[in-house]
């Protein structure tokens, strides 16, 4: 009978299955590139506000102004549908950080889901409004350049590129 083939023992430091240390290039410029995919995510958000606040005015005039009691919260349902589908969908990434060549994974490494990413953006937007400078803060003494939500929520943004080369 033939011996079995050896197994790899591999084991890492810690439970993040992208480790800066190994792989750099995954967190290479990733904090300036979050920057530009949240500004092209918000202007993207915006864009979408009109031709929702276009049904929304309608639905107003078709139910003689019940359906306007939809606009004040227009905003967010606009927001977190815009994240869960793109952030939750199969890319784990929005427009923005398409364009910026970035994704999101959990700390396992797994793609993100749209549970996962609206909570991520309603995170987001809770702790930028109580603590919005330390929130960046934290991006700059982490070496996976997390902010806080992502650390509160087990999520870690990497290089595109990188990651799909390390995959193959």
């Amino acid at each position: 009978m033939a011996d079995p083939a050896p197994t790899q023992d591999i084991r890492r430091s810690d439970r993040f299955a992208y480790d800066p240390h190994t792989q750099p290039e995954l967190f290479e410029g990733v904090l300036s590139k979050r920057i530009v995919a949240f500004l092209v995510d918000a202007v993207l958000i915006v864009a979408l506000m009109i031709p929702a606040a276009l049904v929304v005015f309608v639905l107003g005039v078709v139910t003689l102004g019940i359906g306007w009691l939809l606009f004040p919260i227009l905003f967010i349902v606009v927001a977190l549908g815009y994240v869960g589908l793109t952030l939750g969908g199969p890319a784990s990434a929005t427009p923005g950080m398409r364009m910026a060549g970035l994704e999101m994974r959990t700390w396992s490494g797994a793609p993100m889901f749209t549970l996962l990413a609206i909570i991520h953006a309603l995170l987001f937007w809770f702790s930028v409004s109580i603590l919005t400078p330390l929130i960046l803060l934290v991006g700059l003494f982490n070496s996976r350049r997390q902010l806080l939500h992502d650390l509160l929520l087990g999520t870690v943004v990497v290089n595109h590129w990188p990651l799909h080369q390390l995959e193959r």
